[in-house]
Formats: C-alpha cells, structure tokens, sequence
C-alpha cells in the first residue's frame, strides 16, 4: 500500500467587500451637507427668515473649509468630489447669497437688482471653473501658493451677505438700500474674478511664542459670536476687507523679489566660461544643481 502524501488545504477566505470605505465618503458627505445648507438658506429666504438664510450660508462655509481638509488627512481625495465640492460651491455661495439679497431688498430695485444677482451667480461660477482649470499647475512660482487668485467664493459670500447681516445690528439704514446693495453684489462680483492675490491661510504657521495668544483670541471671537453674533460677522468681514491691500502689497513684494533674485542667477550664469560651473557653496540655494 503506497503512502500518498497529503496536500495541505488551502484556507478559504472570506469575501472582501467591494465598494468605498466611509473613510473615503465622508469628505463627500460633508459636501452634500454643505449643498443642503446652501439651498436650505434659499428656502428660510422665501420665507423671510433672513437670519436663518445667513446662518445656513455660514454653516455651508464651515463645511466647506472641513471637507477638503478631511479628504487630505483620510487620503479621500478624488476627481469626484473636486466636481462636487465646486458644484456645491456654486449653489452655496454663489445662487443662495444672490437669492437671498434679492428676496431682503434687491426685488425692489427692479431689473438692475435682478443683473447683480445675476452677476453673483454667474462670478462665482466663474471663479470656480477658473480654479479647478489650475488645479495640478506646476507653472507656479512658489511663493504664489499661498495665494487665492481674487476671493474665494465662500468669503465672497460672506462679502455679500456683510449689509443685510450688517442690518441685522443697526437697522435697515442706507447699507439696505437696493441700490446700494445692488452695487456692493456688483464690486463682490467681480473681486471673484478678478487677478486680486487673497491671502489662502491655508500655509500660515503660528510661532511658538505666539501660540497661547493666538488660542485666546479664538476663545474671545467664539465668545463674541455667542454673545453678539451680528456685530462680530460684520467685523470680520471688515478684517478681511482690510488684508485685501496687504495681500497684494505682500504678493507684489514676494514677485518683485523672486524676479531679483532670478535676474542675478542669470547674470551669474552668463558670466562663467562655456564648460565651467560655479561650485554648490558659491552658487547659493538657488543654484540649478540643487533648486
């Protein structure tokens, strides 16, 4: 009787479920959540609930600035939800401000109110095609990275909202005028679209000594929100007003510097013999060995 040499079995394993995890869907649901603030701002506008319009737009900023943050810490990110988020952008700081100023006071001012909201909507969208056409751009200079090219669309909205959120504290004065309103949608507007360097805030590192300082003001502005939630609004959409010059000051100084700079690599470079490299210590940082 022959011994016949038993093959080990193999282990079935189980099943492996297909599909996304909630890790990779979560950036996207916070989106859709965005999204339904956004249009749950038109609906409390129809209904004259103003505060409530302003307070859904706020909401869907807050998402907005969580998702893409989120899709990068879970390696969610996709072209999927880059169309999304934009899309979502649109409606949410794009439709629903311009809604929403027509329906507080805009209705009034007849066609020329109907073209600033029209001008709103059809910016922001703009803005957004302009920025996803950049997306994965190389061509950059470095320090222009940490620049938004005109204003982002949910500070453009906040921007807009700024008289009616504004009336809110002081009354319905000349900031609820239609046509001053009507023109202060038009400037905000074109801000989206235009060549404006904005700070991005997104690279901004706090020094250690200012750390605790920079907490403590974070508590002070969540008190005052609490507190006096119109005023506060009103005043950060000030602040961000006023940086709008520093940015560009800081962005013209930074390219005024770079092109220096670019200009004395040149003519170093020109003025060594054919054959002949300058050494890493004497080219510098900048040196096309190492840059």
């Amino acid at each position: 009787m022959t011994n016949r040499t038993e093959r080990p079995r193999r282990r079935s394993r189980p099943p492996r479920l297909r599909g996304l995890s909630i890790n990779r869907m979560l950036p996207n649901m916070l989106t859709m959540l965005a999204l339904c603030a956004g249009v749950t701002a038109m609906r409390f506008a129809i209904q004259g609930r103003f505060e409530a319009a302003v307070v859904s737009i706020m909401v869907a900023a807050v998402l907005d600035a969580l998702d893409g943050r989120i899709a990068r810490l879970l390696n969610g990110q996709s072209k999927f939800g880059e169309e999304l988020d934009s899309l979502s952008d649109v409606v949410s700081f794009g439709v629903a401000p311009a809604i929403t100023l027509y329906l507080w006071v805009l209705a009034g001012a007849g066609t020329p109110g109907w073209i600033a909201v029209l001008a709103l909507s059809v910016c922001a969208a703009l803005r957004l095609a302009r920025f996803n056409s950049k997306l994965g751009d190389s061509d950059l200079p470095p320090y222009a990275y940490n620049y938004f090219t005109g204003v982002p669309a949910p500070a453009a909205a906040g921007l807009a909202l700024l008289p009616l959120v504004f009336s809110f504290e002081a009354g319905t004065t000349v900031f609820g005028h239609p046509l001053f309103v009507g023109i202060w949608a038009g400037a905000i507007a074109l801000l989206m679209v235009s060549q404006l360097p904005t700070f991005s805030f997104k690279g901004v590192r706090v020094p250690q000594k200012f750390v605790i300082p920079v907490l403590a003001g974070v508590g002070l502005i969540a008190a005052m929100l609490v507190s006096t939630p119109w005023l506060t609004l009103s005043l950060i959409g000030i602040a961000y007003l006023i940086s709008l010059p520093f940015s560009y000051r800081q962005y013209r100084r930074l390219r005024i510097e770079a092109e220096k700079l670019h200009a004395s690599n040149a003519a170093m470079a020109t003025d060594l013999p054919e054959g002949d490299t300058a050494d890493d210590d004497e080219a510098g940082p900048f040196s096309p060995e190492i840059r």
